[in-house]
Formats: C-alpha cells, sequence, structure tokens
C-alpha cells in the first residue's frame, strides 16, 4: 500500500441519536470507547471474577434453594443419623412415602453433613425456583448473544 503509515482499529460504534450499532475505521491511538465496548468488558470482567468463586458453590447453591423452598435441614450429629445420611445416594434426591404422603430427601455430606427433607409442597417451590433460575440464564444467554451479534442489520 502506498502511502500508508500507520496502524488502525476496527471500532464498533454505538450512536445514541439513531440507536444504531456501526463498525468503523478510526486511527490507533484514538480513544473512542463506545457503550456496547464498556458492557462487554463489564459483562467479561464479571464473568472472570464468577470463574474465581470456590467450587463447591453449586452444592451450596443448591442448599440455599432447598432451604428458601422450606426443606427441613437435618444434620447428621448422631452415629443413627450418620449412618441414616449413608444410605442415601449423595447430592441425589429420593422420594418416600410417609404417612401416606410423598417426602423428599437430599444427602449432602460434603457441604452441610446433612439431609434436607422436605414435602410436596417444598418440592414444587424448588422447582419453581430452577425453572425461574433456568429462564433468567436463558434471557441472560439471548441478550449477551444480541449484544455481540447485532450489528445493527
Amino acid at each position: 500500500m502506498a502511502g500508508f503509515t500507520g496502524a488502525i482499529q476496527i471500532a464498533l460504534c454505538y450512536n445514541d441519536a439513531t440507536s444504531r450499532r456501526s463498525l468503523k475505521i478510526l486511527p490507533c491511538g484514538s480513544t473512542t470507547v463506545t457503550k456496547p465496548i464498556r458492557l462487554l468488558a463489564a459483562m467479561g470482567f464479571l464473568l472472570a471474577i464468577a470463574g474465581c468463586t470456590a467450587p463447591t458453590a453449586p452444592v451450596a447453591q443448591k442448599g440455599d434453594m432447598l432451604a428458601a423452598a422450606g426443606f427441613q435441614v437435618r444434620v447428621a450429629d448422631s452415629p443413627h443419623r450418620v449412618d441414616q445420611m449413608k444410605r442415601l445416594p449423595p447430592n441425589k434426591f429420593v422420594s418416600r412415602v410417609r404417612n401416606g404422603q410423598p417426602v423428599y430427601l437430599y444427602s449432602d455430606p460434603a457441604a452441610c453433613n446433612c439431609v434436607y427433607l422436605g414435602t410436596q409442597q417444598n418440592w414444587d417451590v424448588y422447582q419453581q425456583q430452577l425453572a425461574a433460575r433456568r429462564m433468567a440464564k436463558e434471557e441472560v444467554s439471548a441478550a449477551e448473544s444480541q449484544a455481540e451479534w447485532d450489528f445493527g442489520a
């Protein structure tokens, strides 16, 4: 290229007046920082921080959700309760029938050394929480995808 003297950069720009995004070629050293770029940078930073949480976070979150749904926490604080907890598969739900009513058990030997005990109503609330969490994740994913690929076309 004859006469080319400097490097260039490509930037995703946002026009507040038209609410449109566009690609612009800028000379290197330009300090134009647009809203979408700042938003994507902030989301990347938050995702990086979220990746630094303890590996037991999903298990702890499940315990929090179960407690919020009304499940009772039964700590395995006696040899009999430890034995009962060991009979259940760890980190899995088991349903039983007690007095003609379904009862749901969740053994969590690693995080709390306990068993969560819930009724049908507690189970239904927990399932609603899971559905709401899935929908929220899907909405975030869709918003991130749109922000990533929507170039105003």
